[in-house]
Parts: C-alpha cells; sequence; structure tokens
C-alpha cells in the first residue's frame, strides 16, 4: 500500500486530534473567575475558539480527496471496522466520508487513536517525528 499522504501529515493530524479530544464541554460559558481560582479547568474546556480544531480542519481543508479518503481508511482500519487486508474496501467507503472529512475525523471522539492503530496495522508510526505523547 503506497499512501499519496505524507507521514508528517498523518502525525501532525494525530497531534491535533490530540489536543481536540482532551477538550471537556464548556460547563460555565459566563465564567468570570481566574485561572488560580477554577484550578485552570477554562484552559480545556471547548469554548468554540479552538485552535486544535481550526488546525485540524485547516490541515484536512488542504489535503487532496484521495489523501482525505486515506486518513478517514487509516482510521476505519485502526478502530477495527475493516483489517488491514481489507485496504481496498476501507478506502473505497473513507472516500464517500471525504466530503466531509473535517466533520468525520472531528465526529469521532476515538479518533487519533484509531489513525494511529491503523497506520500501525502497515508499520507506519510517528516515532522520531518529534514528540505524540
Amino acid at each position: 500500500m503506497d499512501l499519496s499522504v505524507s507521514l508528517e501529515t498523518l502525525c501532525r493530524i494525530i497531534l491535533r486530534a490530540r489536543e481536540y479530544e482532551a477538550l471537556i464541554p464548556d460547563t460555565d460559558p459566563d465564567e468570570g473567575s481566574n485561572p488560580s481560582d477554577d484550578g485552570n479547568v477554562d484552559a480545556i474546556e471547548d469554548d468554540g475558539d479552538n485552535p486544535a480544531e481550526e488546525e485540524l480542519r485547516a490541515i484536512a481543508g488542504d489535503l487532496a480527496e484521495d489523501e482525505q479518503a486515506e486518513v478517514i481508511a487509516l482510521a476505519l482500519i485502526g478502530s477495527g471496522r475493516y483489517e488491514a487486508e481489507e485496504w481496498a474496501e476501507a478506502l473505497t467507503d473513507a472516500a464517500e466520508e471525504a466530503d466531509d472529512a473535517a466533520d468525520w475525523m472531528l465526529g469521532q471522539p476515538t479518533f487519533s487513536t484509531d489513525l494511529e492503530a491503523g497506520m500501525a496495522a502497515f508499520g507506519l508510526s510517528c516515532d522520531g517525528l518529534g514528540t505524540l505523547a
């Protein structure tokens, strides 16, 4: 299997998706306290102005349709919906989601984990490309 999308791009997507997935719903949108009073919880609340989401949308938007489908197919394999040997089928199904790739990625609660597992199924890893932890 040859990918059109680069390993660096896949790893960048994982990093931003992890940041996005770590956010919690905004529990008090009218919060007026300071960070030391509220345990700095506002820093991880999703208040709609989210740089991780914005960057993930930008990355997805910059990908060609075949690259978007590859990212989604890798996540489908990583989630267990397909086996690595079923790459062609996963890619076909992923192509149907590629029109709204960013929304699809953001709508999967374990997208970063699934993408990383899908990459691992093909012997791909972000090891050595920076810190993803």
